[in-house]
């Protein structure tokens, strides 16, 4: 019995690879071979319902084009539909420390600038990140907040030009009314006379 669990033991650190989050063994070629029969027999379940199987469409055939592995001629064809569809499971997830509603808002931001979404953007945002000393998401935030292509931590620490405001003056060239009263006032005033200080001066004595 032990050299059978040992014989178990070896091939799974052989062929397989351990999942620490969901404590398990899994191989990537065996995930993909069941999730693409799973998805003909969902395929085939809907069709019955249907009524059997619709009638050859020479397009669809074309898109459904079947392709067998070189490696396992036995192994069950796989559909281009199939590999879209594996394109896609493996696009860039929401990282576990992001907030899924920034993860979306800034998808949607790289979206609207027709950039691209991939692991090598997103690694250049945890650099930049880190540079700041701030967490992924913060900066994901703030990104979003200026809703530019890129972000880079030196635009932070010291502004982006583009980002500074102009101030600008009034556009009317018609002198300002208080400025003018002041200017009038200094015209008419004159200093006080001796007899007039005299005055001031024993005003001040009394008070």
């Amino acid at each position: 019995m032990s050299n059978q669990i040992n014989a178990v033991q070896t091939v799974l650190e052989e062929f397989f690879m351990f999942d620490m989050e969901n404590n398990c063994w899994f191989h990537k070629r065996c995930d993909e071979t069941i999730a693409a029969y799973q998805a003909k027999a969902e395929r085939n379940r809907e069709v019955g319902k249907l009524g059997g199987r619709p009638k050859s469409n020479p397009d669809a055939n074309q898109e459904e084009t079947q392709v067998v592995s070189k490696h396992n001629p036995n192994q069950e064809p796989i559909t281009t539909n199939h590999k879209l569809k594996r394109e896609n499971a493996t696009s860039v997830a929401c990282p576990p420390d992001v907030l899924q509603q920034i993860w979306d808002d800034w998808v949607a931001l790289r979206k609207s600038k027709k950039a691209p979404i991939t692991q090598t953007v997103l690694n250049g945002a945890i650099a930049e990140a880190k540079i700041l000393g701030w967490p992924l998401e913060k900066f994901l935030a703030e990104w979003c907040s200026r809703g530019s292509q890129g972000l880079k931590a030196e635009w932070i620490v010291k502004p982006n030009p583009a980002d500074k405001v102009r101030l600008t003056v009034a556009t009317s060239n018609e002198p300002d009314p208080a400025l003018e009263k002041i200017k009038a006032d200094e015209k008419t005033t004159r200093p006080p006379t001796p007899e007039e200080r005299a005055i001031f001066d024993s005003y001040r004595r009394k008070a």
